[in-house]
């Protein structure tokens, strides 16, 4: 899982510090250069991870932790702002990366005996020698589904969506609940409808923080929608050809509301 890096080995970085990704100012986030240019992260040689490849180049990921590094020509972005200005081969890695750092940064100490916990070098996992606990990523499964009725999508302003943007519905999939259980609940839950005509669409990483978000296209059944105020904020029904700020088109949301919007009547 480490990676001592070749000193002249011409690669992608990644390197985040707190929550947000270190970049070249006015430059993307995936900084390509040697190892011997990186002065400012010398110190993390040995906490170099390899998170996989991007153009045909190996892509490395330094995290900093809570430090903030001082370079003129450095600047911190937010993750979420990096994700939703970069390419949706650029999207994968960067989502990786960050699922990853927060893994390490999260299990340095064993959650069964206290004691502190190695990374296990030919797999991403942490070990404690003490009592033998191996961790490994965790990944928290969430369904997202667009609804459909007539020439309607049901769309909802949640939280902590920013500058009015609405989305599809989403929710966490609960112990014990087949993603089609947790489809049903969470629906009823937002918005107080029934579904019906359930069909899997696609899955996608989402590192906000650990998520793979599953995606459904479904109907509408019956019933008025009904908000709570605050989790959801608002919802509605949105003509095709009148809708709201809503996600980019390489987001799992972006993609179920263009799909909705091209399937004709009967493909439901």
């Amino acid at each position: 899982m480490k990676h001592r890096p070749d000193i002249d080995e011409q690669a992608y970085w990644l390197i985040l510090s707190q929550d947000k990704l270190v970049q070249s100012k006015g430059q993307a986030c995936l900084i390509k250069q040697s190892w011997s240019e990186l002065s400012f992260i010398s110190a993390y040689a040995d906490d170099v991870v390899k998170v996989g490849e991007y153009r045909q180049s190996n892509c490395y990921m330094v995290d900093l932790g809570q430090e903030t590094p001082e370079h003129d020509d450095l600047e911190l972005v937010s993750l979420r702002a990096a994700l939703m200005s970069e390419q949706q081969d650029a999207f994968n890695i960067l989502a990786r990366a960050w699922q990853v750092a927060l893994f390490l940064r999260t299990h340095k100490y064993c959650g069964q005996c206290g004691s502190q916990m190695e990374a296990v070098n030919w797999e991403l996992a942490m070990h404690c020698h003490r009592c033998q606990h191996r961790c490994y990523p965790r990944i928290s499964p969430c369904i997202i589904v667009a609804i459909r009725k007539g020439q309607q999508i049901l769309l909802a302003q949640g939280a902590h969506h920013k500058g009015g943007m609405y989305s599809t519905l989403a929710g966490f999939v609960e112990s014990g609940e087949s993603l089609e259980q947790a489809v049903h609940r969470e629906v009823m839950e937002e918005v107080g409808i029934k579904v019906k005509n359930l069909r899997y669409f696609s899955s996608q990483p989402w590192p906000f923080p650990h998520s793979l978000m599953v995606g459904f296209l479904a109907e509408w059944d019956e019933g008025d929608i009904q908000v709570d105020g605050k989790e959801i904020l608002a919802a509605d029904w949105f003509d095709f050809n009148n809708l709201p700020l809503i996600p980019p088109s390489f987001s799992i949301a972006g993609q179920l509301i263009q799909t909705t919007i091209n399937a004709p009547d009967q493909s439901f």
